[in-house]
């Protein structure tokens, strides 16, 4: 059961007629020996900790280490709950949990790296946005969290995660791939829908920059998981929708690999340019460590 690219991915679903989820879960028990009960034990712990990761900074909104960050998912809850959002309800409580997110990691919280701390609000924001506004049961999400899984696998393998490697394109960019074919095949997509989703979510962020200020996981990264999980529904939306995706993942993951090598390393997690080298970006760094 095992595969090293979308295209062999995509085979065995096929042969198998199998979805990504379950295709990924046979992976793991095969791989690591274990039973699918165990498997499915370990997703379910990553989800515990997923859900109380949302819900932490909303009940007990704190600052971050850093102190750029702290408290914003809860006012945009409140804007919500005072009927001013001008979001539909699926994405305004995706940006919420996303950003809920940022909070706890930047304030030394409990969070499951998905695939990066820097980038962990953006599965769980729209997978936990879509459980809540559908109704789906923790098994479902497991599912989901399985073809998240899937793609996040063949990022790592094949591509890149890292910030300091690829930029935010690698970390955000992945992340919202994740969670744009997660949510395909949790709202009933085809396998092929799946990975047109997750590509057309790197084609989307191709190029995007890692410039955190003053070295720290908190700006603008809190706000570009909210654009992850913004950009994550659009594609998932598209290819639901019936929408092709012209290029093929393998060569979109190989793509950003290359735009990621080619982006200079100032804008590569050293806070060395971009919003890191503002005029104010400079001045909250020396605010921090001076």
């Amino acid at each position: 059961m095992d595969f090293n690219s979308a295209k062999s991915l995509l085979a065995l679903c096929q042969e198998m007629n199998l979805p990504i989820s379950s295709v990924m879960c046979q992976r793991e028990q095969f791989l690591k020996e274990i039973s699918k009960e165990e498997c499915d034990q370990k997703m379910q712990k990553a989800l515990d900790i997923m859900k109380n990761s949302v819900h932490e900074s909303l009940d007990h909104p704190v600052k971050s280490v850093g102190g750029l960050i702290g408290g914003e998912a809860e006012k945009i809850q409140a804007h919500r709950h005072a009927g001013k959002a001008i979001c539909g309800d699926v994405l305004h409580r995706a940006i919420v949990h996303s950003m809920a997110v940022l909070e706890l990691n930047a304030s030394m919280g409990l969070i499951v790296a998905a695939p990066t701390a820097g980038s962990a609000g953006v599965v769980p924001g729209l997978l936990l946005a879509l459980a809540e506004t559908y109704d789906f049961s923790d098994e479902k999400i497991i599912e989901s969290l399985y073809t998240a899984g899937a793609v996040g696998y063949l990022l790592m393998r094949n591509a890149s995660v890292a910030g300091a490697q690829a930029g935010c394109q690698a970390e955000v960019g992945s992340a919202s791939a994740m969670a744009a074919a997660a949510a395909v095949e949790l709202m009933g997509g085809k396998p092929e829908q799946c990975m047109d989703a997750a590509t057309t979510a790197l084609s989307n962020l191709l190029g995007l920059v890692c410039d955190p200020i003053a070295g720290l996981v908190e700006s603008p990264c809190q706000s570009r998981n909210a654009l992850g999980v913004a950009n994550a529904l659009t594609c998932a939306e598209i290819a639901l929708s019936g929408v092709k995706q012209m290029i093929p993942f393998d060569e979109m993951a190989d793509a950003m690999l290359r735009v990621g090598k080619r982006i200079p390393f100032e804008l590569r997690e050293t806070a060395l340019g971009g919003c890191a080298a503002t005029p104010t970006g400079c001045q909250k760094q020396c605010e921090i460590f001076n």
